[in-house]
């Protein structure tokens, strides 16, 4: 007899039925922590984020600290090697009472840099132009310390804005020279010197703003113009006092020598480094002279456009010709136009300054002149230019 249990039925559809719901909660299951996992994933990107971008803020910050790092570093290099260059009046009066006093006044008037450590000091002609005054050369280290060095020798270049001066000294710690042959417009570059005569080792930065710059600033203790080609243009800031002071590059070379203003902000101009190199070198090979040729005439240019003007030929008019010159000696005379030297012709771009300072004392030359309507060639020998 069998039995019959009540329920039996249902209790095969439950056994039937729970495979079906154990795949169900599983799928459900599985997609309950695929959506928590990505919540979380979600969670941890979020600092991720914020990670990368403290990363790039440190980088930043870092660049900036950097690029301060550098002009420190470059100045402390460079600053124990600059000097101000004063002139020594010899009294003062004294303000309280209108007699003269016993002390002497050091009043800066430039700035220069050392070149070798047996007392060469490099500066700007104009700088050191009277042939009357006493000058000194003040040095200032790092520490503070002062060292006032009469300047015993003084040689003036008469092709550049440049002067070669001497102290007594053979401690001195000598700037390195750089490579003004490619120098870049954007390059950063750092000017030191003297400024306003007063403030000694004042920094300026800036950028090489323009290359082959020509200007004509006027020696304010002589009233005379001289013409500068082929200079660096700078917006670090240059003051009168900066005169003869370095322009060093990132790495602390000297790639320029600050000489003039323009009658602007923010725009400087230097000699190039390479110009001062061959002085330098020069100097040291002569024995301590500088030697330079020299025609003997004082002269300004006629621009194309002048002389279409006036039916004269482009060139160099002659105002002056200094006697037993070289210019003399050939048949130069006062009111000749210079039209080419040595087979080139003068232009604005190639001055007879320029053909000059390529040459050597001794050389021969042939010269090419307007003179009243007519075209005169005359042969000379180039002389040795006096130390101005």
């Amino acid at each position: 007899m069998a039995l019959t249990v009540p329920g039996a039925d249902k209790l095969k559809i439950s056994k039937s039925s729970k495979p079906r719901n154990t795949v169900v909660l599983v799928i459900v299951a599985l997609i309950v922590v695929g959506l928590i996992a990505a919540s979380r994933m979600f969670n941890k990107s979020l600092p991720f984020e914020k990670k990368i971008q403290t990363n790039k803020e440190t980088v930043q910050t870092t660049r900036v600290v950097d690029e301060e790092s550098v002009v420190i570093d470059v100045v402390e290099k460079v600053s124990p090697s600059v000097v101000s260059v004063a002139v020594e009046n010899q009294q003062l009066i004294d303000p309280f009472f209108g007699l003269p006093t016993n002390r002497e006044k050091q009043s800066g008037i430039g700035t220069g840099f050392v070149v070798s450590k047996d007392g060469l000091i490099l500066t700007n002609k104009h700088v050191v132009s009277s042939e009357d005054a006493k000058y000194i050369a003040i040095i200032r280290g790092n520490n503070g310390d002062e060292k006032k060095l009469p300047i015993v020798d003084v040689n003036r270049d008469p092709f550049n804005d440049l002067a070669l001066v001497r102290v007594d000294a053979s401690d001195l710690t000598p700037l390195e020279l750089g490579d003004s042959e490619h120098l870049k417009v954007g390059q950063k570059v750092i000017a030191i010197g003297n400024a306003l005569g007063r403030f000694e080792n004042t920094v300026t930065t800036g950028v090489v703003s323009g290359l082959g710059r020509g200007v004509s600033p006027v020696d304010p203790s002589t009233g005379i113009a001289e013409r500068l080609d082929d200079l660096v243009q700078t917006d670090a800031a240059i003051n009168p006092g900066n005169s003869g002071g370095p322009l060093v590059n990132s790495g602390g070379q000297v790639i320029g020598i600050n000489t003039a203003v323009a009658e602007a902000q923010n725009i400087g101009f230097a000699i190039k480094i390479n110009i001062a190199k061959q002085l330098i070198n020069d100097f040291q090979s002569s024995g301590g002279k500088i030697s330079r040729p020299f025609l003997g005439v004082r002269y300004t240019h006629i621009s194309r456009e002048t002389a279409l003007l006036n039916d004269v030929p482009e060139g160099e008019l002659v105002r002056e010709v200094v006697s037993a010159s070289s210019a003399d000696k050939a048949g130069v005379k006062v009111g000749d136009i210079i039209t080419q030297f040595d087979g080139k012709k003068l232009t604005e771009n190639d001055s007879l300054s320029k053909a000059i300072r390529d040459k050597k004392v001794g050389d021969r030359v042939s010269t090419q002149v307007w003179r009243d309507g007519n075209t005169k060639d005359l042969n000379l020998v180039l002389g040795e230019a006096p130390n101005e």
